[in-house]
């Protein structure tokens, strides 16, 4: 009998021994899925929409253009640049350049001192050349009608071609995501993505289809006029009374 005990109690000694080498069930790994921002109300947000229709009911792209090209043009070198600075460039840069094929075959160094004001100007040179030749080589010299094409083109991400597509051809292919937008659609509790592709879906979502072109206007005016990223006029603004934001100045 005392052997017996003896045998039982090394085999629960090893028993224990094991559980202890054993390794860990591995935890479920967290995921990083953002959920719905809370602002995203219909009822708020059609709020939102008439509030900022009120303020701004002429908002347009502020980049100056006289066709498609232009404003494609323009949209590449104000990456990191203000639409004022671009403006003060294209007044001289499109009597230099007038269309696709004087960019295309312009002379690189020279063209940099031309948008050198707008910043990268190396990288904006090789963009907008290579833009160019892309649309005389492969759609006949006009500025394509798609997402998908005008994506195609060297420099062009989708707040670019937004811009293009929404204001130069009234095509709602998505919605522009430029700082203003991103900032000001966070603060308003539109998104809490930071992602300018997530916020973008985020905001397509909510916001009617019909008012995804004149929305991204209408917000980067007010990003610009009223609701700055470091004090924000919140006395001047429209959408106090809609807006919870902790930074809030009153």
């Amino acid at each position: 009998m005392a052997g017996k005990a003896k045998k039982k109690t090394a085999a629960k000694k090893r028993t224990a021994l094991a559980k202890r080498k054993a390794p860990k069930p591995a935890r479920k790994a967290k995921t990083d899925k953002i959920g719905r921002a809370a602002g995203t109300d219909s009822k708020r947000v059609a709020a939102i929409l008439a509030k900022l229709g009120e303020a701004y009911p002429d908002a347009t792209c502020e980049l100056r253009h006289e066709n498609p090209f232009q404003l494609l043009v323009s949209t590449i070198l104000s990456a990191q640049c203000t639409d004022v600075r671009v403006n003060q460039v294209a007044e001289t840069l499109y009597k230099k350049y007038p269309d696709a094929k004087a960019f295309a075959y312009a002379t690189p160094s020279e063209l940099e001192m031309e948008i050198r004001p707008t910043g990268f100007f190396r990288n904006k040179t090789k963009s907008v050349m290579g833009a160019s030749k892309a649309i005389l080589e492969r759609f006949g010299g006009e500025v394509p009608r798609t997402m998908e094409e005008i994506l195609t083109l060297p420099g062009v991400a989708r707040k670019t071609g937004n811009v293009v597509l929404g204001t130069a051809y009234g095509i709602t292919s998505g919605i522009v995501v430029d700082t203003h937008v991103l900032r000001l659609s966070k603060r308003l509790d539109l998104t809490r993505n930071g992602d300018p592709k997530k916020v973008e879906q985020d905001l397509m979502q909510v916001i009617p289809r019909e008012k995804w072109i004149q929305f991204s206007h209408q917000l980067i005016w007010h990003g610009r006029r009223v609701c700055h990223a470091r004090k924000p006029k919140c006395t001047e603004c429209n959408l106090e009374s809609l807006c919870y934001s902790k930074d809030k100045t009153v």
